[in-house]
């Protein structure tokens, strides 16, 4: 998994409230178990018409947003089913923090295994950080997750909480993948001690 250590990048203002995770990746496009590919299905019924156009009026269909690795959207973000590709389709885009007033639980769990950022915060702070996405390319909002602040492009610090752990992990790029091999000598030290005291098979 990628390290997450500070972030300055476009974010786009999605003031929506109760994003699900069918909004989010739809349930037609879940017919893989790959990572990678989800990207361009990410919000698909809200990009695209009938047809596979692109919805002009569509935030992440629009420049400078279609590069875009912040999202700062409403209260509620990423209720509905629990899918492990609502994540997937998000940093597959490119889109490495969400900014919400409010996460479901089961997102707000699968985003920190795979290396996306949920940060709530109060509406008060949503709304001035969409302002300032809505400026544009420009108006370039930074992440620090060691410091834990956002930065507007006022220089204004906005605070925000994480539990250790999970920042922990974040920082060192560690999934549970990651955590399990920290262990990897000890692990190794347990399986060379195993043939001592295993019950031998008769005959082997």
């Amino acid at each position: 998994m990628d390290k997450f250590t500070t972030l300055t990048a476009i974010a786009a203002p999605l003031d929506i409230d109760n994003i699900d995770t069918d909004k989010i990746i739809p349930a037609r496009f879940l017919k893989t178990i790959k990572r990678t590919g989800l990207g361009r299905n990410l919000f698909a019924d809200m990009r695209y018409n009938p047809d596979g156009s692109e919805k002009a009026d569509f935030i992440l269909n629009r420049e400078p947003y279609r590069h875009a690795e912040i999202l700062v959207a409403g209260d509620n973000f990423g209720c509905g089913s629990s899918r492990e590709h609502a994540p997937w389709a998000l940093k597959d885009f490119g889109i490495r923090c969400v900014i919400a007033t409010s996460f479901a639980d089961i997102f707000y769990n699968n985003s920190f295994k795979n290396g996306v950022l949920p940060i709530a915060l109060p509406e008060e702070a949503c709304a001035k950080l969409r302002a300032d996405a809505a400026m544009g390319e420009n108006a370039r909002l930074t992440v620090d997750l060691a410091r834990q602040v956002v930065i507007r492009p006022n220089g204004e610090e906005i605070p925000f909480e994480i539990d250790p752990f999970r920042k922990h992990c974040l920082l060192n790029g560690l999934d549970d993948i990651g955590l399990t091999l920290e262990h990897a000598s000890a692990i190794d030290a347990y399986e060379a001690r195993m043939p001592s005291w295993l019950p031998k098979i008769q005959g082997a």
